[in-house]
């Protein structure tokens, strides 16, 4: 009988898409997180944690394709019921943490208070194509109000974002609060589309497109082309005012030459959105005043404006001022989801990208008021309002800026000069700790002291506890201090070096004591 082949090894890699976090990486988002936690508990929002599994019917409409429930998502099928004959259910990893809000609050509607305040944070994945900085799983951070319309609500969620920045080390000057009103563009696309009918729309072109495909009434061939303008104006930061209004009209040639269709509108029809677009004062009240214009004679649009004028005073009222959120038309990123004020940090600082061009930041979280996420399980509307943070973008940022450095660094490590001895440095250690000092005995072969100062260094330990037995006879230790020993064999001179001992002697009953005076 031949032998069976020898299994080959598995390899030791990371699957794509995915990636480890070692120590620093844990701790630094664990210390941003925690930080933002803090602003989100003292609002009054309750921390929730969901399974990271959910039905994919209970995804719903959060998936990129409902008519194959594997796509966009990791999701597999249970196996049948013994006895049943038929299938299980689709289950799937949560594709975000808004999904998983919205069974929750279905489910223990009787249970939770209305409103519904919470924060979650946690890892999601997705099951799209990998490639620089996209990842199939990483971390979301949300905060939500499920259950009331106030605009009080939405002012609530952007003064609680400004707070997060600042706790987590973002400086007033470094980051704005942009906000605007989905109902504020379905008046501006009221004012432009007031008779679809009547739009001249040449034969070709996407407006006659979408004029003979639709066999339904005015208001759904409106809601198509409102659609339409709402991708089109989403390029606005990229391609500007001019590029909008030639997307909105005959449309125009991108960067490669390829010519792109446009939407088909006359520059008449175009100008309420470039007014709208534009519409950005010198303050919230001249933005408003702007914005007013803009809308006409809409009332959904009117209704809009003053829900950001309300906004604009509750934020007053709570101490934020137009330096931390402002009213700016420009948002538009997510107007087709939003159904009211919608809303995104910006920060503002300079950094330098991989080729080393001066560029800003750029956003790092978004949110807005949104219809629909428990109707799905309910058959009733119940209004919610939220923001997500990107959670690698703002800890990015923190580390561009030098903000997101290890504060506790590594631990105290106490070297072992003799093995028989290791009771003595393992009680050393504990009264580290004891005294709330991160503290570990070195447990690899201690024959060659100089290994242990090496793992001493790449633990990133700050400093390093020494007793051999002569100082065990005379009641002392040895106390090294590594950060200054670094910076003394860098820079100083000998008579520095002489007047700036790194290494010190005290006694046993010093040691906390001293280590303490070296981390303070």
């Amino acid at each position: 009988m031949a032998k069976d082949k020898k299994q080959p090894r598995p390899k030791a890699e990371t699957p794509k898409g995915f990636r480890d976090y070692f120590g620093s990486d844990v701790t630094e988002r664990k210390r941003m997180l925690d930080r933002i936690a803090e602003v989100y508990h003292r609002h009054g929002f309750d921390p929730l944690e969901t399974s990271a599994v959910e039905t994919v019917e209970a995804l719903g409409k959060f998936l990129p394709d409902v008519d194959r429930p594997n796509a966009g998502v990791f999701a597999w099928q249970e196996e049948a019921v013994p006895g049943g004959g038929t299938a299980g259910d689709w289950l799937a990893l949560r594709y975000d943490l808004t999904a998983p809000l919205a069974r929750v609050a279905a489910q223990y509607r009787n249970d939770l208070p209305s409103p519904y305040r919470r924060y979650a944070m946690g890892p999601v994945w997705r099951n799209e194509k990998p490639g620089p900085g996209r990842f199939r799983q990483f971390y979301q951070c949300d905060a939500d109000t499920v259950g009331s319309g106030s605009v009080a609500a939405d002012a609530e969620i952007c003064a609680m974002l400004a707070d997060a920045l600042e706790a987590v080390g973002i400086a007033r000057g470094d980051y704005l609060v942009r906000i605007n009103n989905r109902k504020v563009l379905n008046g501006v696309l009221e004012a432009a589309l007031v008779d679809f009918d009547q739009l001249n729309a040449e034969p070709g072109t996407m407006l006659d497109a979408m004029r003979q495909g639709l066999q339904v009434n005015n208001q759904g061939k409106a809601l198509a082309i409102s659609d339409a303008v709402l991708r089109t104006i989403d390029k606005f930061d990229k391609v500007g005012r001019d590029g909008v209004l030639a997307l909105l009209t005959t449309g125009r040639r991108d960067e490669s030459g390829a010519q792109i269709e446009g939407v088909g509108l006359s520059e008449a029809q175009a100008a309420p959105v470039l007014a709208f677009l534009t519409s950005k004062g010198a303050d919230n009240a001249a933005t408003l005043d702007k914005l007013r214009a803009a809308v006409g004679a809409s009332q959904t649009g009117a209704e809009g404006v003053d829900e950001l004028a309300q906004m604009a005073g509750l934020l007053s009222a709570m101490g934020v001022a137009e330096d931390r959120a402002v009213i700016d038309p420009s948002v538009v990123r997510g107007l087709g989801y939003y159904t009211g004020p919608v809303f995104e940090a910006e920060l503002t600082f300079v950094i330098l990208d991989e080729k080393g061009r001066r560029r800003q930041f750029g956003s790092v979280a978004g949110g807005g008021r949104y219809d629909g996420l428990v109707e799905r399980f309910t058959g009733q509307k119940v209004p919610a309002t939220g923001v997500s943070i990107g959670v690698d973008r703002l800890l990015a940022a923190l580390r561009a800026k030098g903000l997101a450095g290890d504060e506790a660094a590594g631990p105290v490590v106490v070297t072992v000069m003799d093995r028989d001895r290791m009771a003595d440095y393992q009680a050393m250690a504990a009264d580290l700790r004891a005294a709330g000092i991160r503290a570990e005995v070195y447990l690899g072969n201690p024959k060659n002291f100089g290994n242990q100062l090496k793992y001493a260094d790449r633990r990133g330990a700050p400093v390093a506890i020494i007793q051999g037995q002569d100082e065990a006879a005379r009641g002392v230790v040895q106390v090294k201090d590594l950060i200054l020993g670094a910076r003394i064999a860098a820079d100083a001179t000998l008579d520095e070096w002489k007047s700036q001992p790194a290494q010190t002697e005290v006694t046993r009953t010093d040691l906390v004591a001293e280590v303490r005076r070296i981390l303070g």
